[in-house]
């Protein structure tokens, strides 16, 4: 029998113990930093047909404008690289500085190409300060408490998306309509740039630059490239291959929900604000669901049932009616959510510190280009179902399989410490 000195059974989403202060506040101004950027994400979402009419963009090119803008990750892989050669924490203080500019200069696009241009740039600066996070977060943490500090990071950038959807019930009210819900997002990031200022360097990599990092030159600063090449090719291409197919399903799925809502079920802006407020606290569970269940389960097991969930919820939400409406996109958002949170570990797990961030970024490039994949096929089954439901159902059955057979054949991360999931070896 429990006495009355021992500690009462930890909650699942609670902080697991042995994180200390520093631990704590890493998560926290990164979580931050997430915050900010999915606010972002969600405002491309939510005002896709607002943006749409502003800009006089025609219904089948609009998925092809969200996947051109999704391409932004392509220049943050860049970034990532040269954070294995400089540092994670400096090329995270870029970042900061780069999307603020450019999310700002948004709000005064005059045309479709140049929204598209300042978008493609914003992004590239995200994506990178999203992978960058990651790759500190589980350089940082203990092996047994990965899962939980990516899903809480995640958890907490899920925030973002609930500022985005209550500025978006302002939309048809606020001056400028959609335009300023990408103004005002300047004023946080402002704040970030000071909260910067105390992140530390990953312990992992200032040991290994202390250890390796001799070499100088065009040769040297090419290695983390040429080690996610030759190094473990067979990890890279099976993570490919899950990750294609469920971001072109989640890519999709999350572009058109909002507009979805609004043109088929007759949702004003102000219920889906409603929807992504109430029904998004929930969603926000799953990242951290996902991130502590997988660290006592392990990543595979967790991922299956997650790939399950979202095939039958995505193809659900895009074609049914009524109250289940709501209860299919809180299950699906929730799914999106751990799954995000899975594969962001696996990208960060599964490869050796000399070049983590180089791996995070191209597992981000992998499937930023299966959502761009998918929102291309989309645009072309429209033409052919003339329902966007019709052909985002079509393209969930085309792909269902594939995930759980490719991510069966990764080996399990959870609970092992990354020198022993990833050794570091030699490059011919």
């Amino acid at each position: 029998m429990r006495s009355a000195g021992q500690s009462k059974r930890r909650a699942w989403w609670a902080p697991p113990p042995g994180l200390s202060r520093r631990d704590r506040r890493m998560i926290l101004v990164l979580g931050t930093a997430f915050a900010v950027n999915y606010y972002d994400f969600g405002i491309l979402g939510l005002a896709l047909r607002q943006i749409q009419h502003g800009l006089g963009v025609s219904e089948d090119r609009i998925g092809l404008v969200t996947a051109i803008v999704r391409l932004g990750v392509l220049p943050a892989l860049g970034i990532t690289m040269l954070a294995d050669r400089f540092g994670r924490r400096r090329l995270l203080l870029v970042t900061i500085v780069g999307f603020t500019v450019l999310c700002g200069a948004t709000a005064f696009s005059r045309t479709i190409g140049e929204f598209m241009t300042f978008q493609f740039c914003a992004r590239a600066f995200m994506y990178a300060e999203e992978m960058l996070a990651i790759v500190v977060v589980a350089e940082t943490l203990q092996a047994s408490t990965r899962g939980w500090g990516i899903g809480a990071l995640s958890a907490l950038a899920t925030l973002g998306y609930g500022a985005s959807a209550l500025m978006f019930a302002l939309v048809d009210r606020l001056p400028y309509g959609w335009r300023a819900l990408y103004a005002v997002s300047i004023a946080p990031l402002l704040l970030l740039a000071w909260l910067r200022r105390s992140l530390e360097e990953s312990h992992r990599f200032t040991a290994h630059r202390r250890a390796h990092y001799t070499q100088r030159g065009l040769w040297a600063a090419l290695a983390p490239a040429r080690a996610l090449a030759r190094m473990y090719p067979g990890r890279l291409a099976t993570l490919a291959g899950a990750l294609l197919p469920t971001y072109i399903v989640i890519g999709t799925a999350l572009t058109f929900q909002s507009k979805y809502l609004q043109e088929t079920h007759g949702y004003t802006p102000g219920n889906v604000a409603t929807l992504y407020t109430v029904g998004g606290v929930v969603a926000i569970l799953g990242n951290l669901a996902a991130g502590t269940l997988s660290d006592l389960l392990g990543r595979r097991r967790v991922m299956t049932g997650g790939f399950v969930l979202l095939t039958l919820s995505a193809a659900g939400f895009y074609n049914v009616a009524g109250p289940l409406v709501p209860a299919l996109w809180v299950v699906m958002n929730f799914t999106i959510c751990g799954l995000e949170v899975l594969f962001s570990a696996l990208g960060s797990e599964l490869f050796p510190t000399s070049y983590r961030s180089t791996a995070s970024g191209a597992r981000a490039v992998i499937a930023t280009l299966g959502a761009s994949l998918g929102l291309w096929a989309e645009g072309r089954v429209f033409l052919v179902t003339g329902s966007h439901g019709a052909a985002i159902t079509c393209l969930v059955a085309g792909v269902a399989l594939i995930p759980p057979l490719m991510v069966r054949l990764l080996p399990e991360t959870a609970t092992r410490e990354l020198e022993e999931i990833a050794p570091e070896l030699p490059l011919a």
